[in-house]
């Protein structure tokens, strides 16, 4: 974890120092090309201000809210599907036609059914979070070799106790690269969501900033941003180590 650690601050302390001889030897006007320590204290001013956590606040309700579902049915979904075949026959091509739909395709329908507010980016973030779910675990749970079906009959297991005891563990390992790829889609597409619906969040705080030419402001959200990505994703990759782990397996 340790070594983790710092192989991470050194990637990131490397990307600094790039960006900081950037604008040195650039020639960048720090007003439209701001240097490290600038947008530093714009994340100061944002936070003393409570701008920064406000917005926070908002954008993670609203990510979690879309994210959540996509996972709860996008795996449901997704264990029928894999499970009955010939039902998924029928939905693969519906499937296939909405999946390469960029999200944002949908926000002038979504803002006309939903109005403005939350369930916008809501909307946008189950719609992106959803199909990475539901083809990962269609996928894994058809690669599921059959002679644990055969011996969950021959051991009289319930269809509950089928999919819950059998179906998703084996299933899992492939599941979770289909919920790292859908947070990471997510995570993208709520920030397109505010700045279209909303009047709070990470989103619109980028369009605020933008639109009253604070750069440093503007830099400092985005930074803010990916800081929060990449927390998200170290929450995924330890959640399913504890599922792992419940389950006496070994995390790769």
């Amino acid at each position: 974890m340790i070594r983790k650690f710092l192989r991470a601050a050194i990637g990131i302390s490397v990307l600094i120092a790039v960006w900081q001889v950037a604008v040195t030897t650039g020639g960048f006007n720090p007003q439209l090309f701001p240097p490290p320590q600038k947008v530093l204290s714009g994340i100061h001013e944002l936070i003393v201000t409570d701008m920064l956590w406000d917005s926070i606040v908002q954008s993670m309700l609203r990510f979690f809210s879309g994210y959540l579902s996509a996972v709860v049915l996008g795996m449901a979904l997704g264990m029928y599907f894999g499970y009955f075949k010939g039902a998924w026959q029928f939905a693969n091509p519906v499937a296939q036609i909405l999946r390469p739909i960029s999200p944002i395709a949908w926000l002038p329908f979504v803002v006309l059914w939903f109005g403005i507010g939350d369930i916008p980016a809501i909307v946008i973030v189950f719609i992106a979070a959803f199909f990475p779910v539901l083809l990962n675990t269609v996928s894994s749970v058809s690669k599921i070799d059959p002679t644990y079906f055969k011996l969950a009959k021959n051991f009289g297991l319930s269809r509950l106790d089928t999919f819950t005891k059998i179906i998703f563990p084996a299933a899992f390992p492939y599941i979770a690269s289909g919920l790292h790829i859908a947070i990471g889609t997510a995570w993208v597409f709520i920030v397109a969501g505010e700045m279209v619906g909303a009047q709070s969040g990470l989103g619109f705080l980028i369009v605020d900033t933008r639109n009253n030419l604070r750069i440093d402001l503007l830099m400092s959200t985005m930074l803010i941003i990916g800081l929060l990505g990449l927390m998200l994703d170290g929450m995924v990759v330890y959640l399913e180590r504890l599922i792992y782990k419940k389950w006496g397996a070994v995390s790769g």
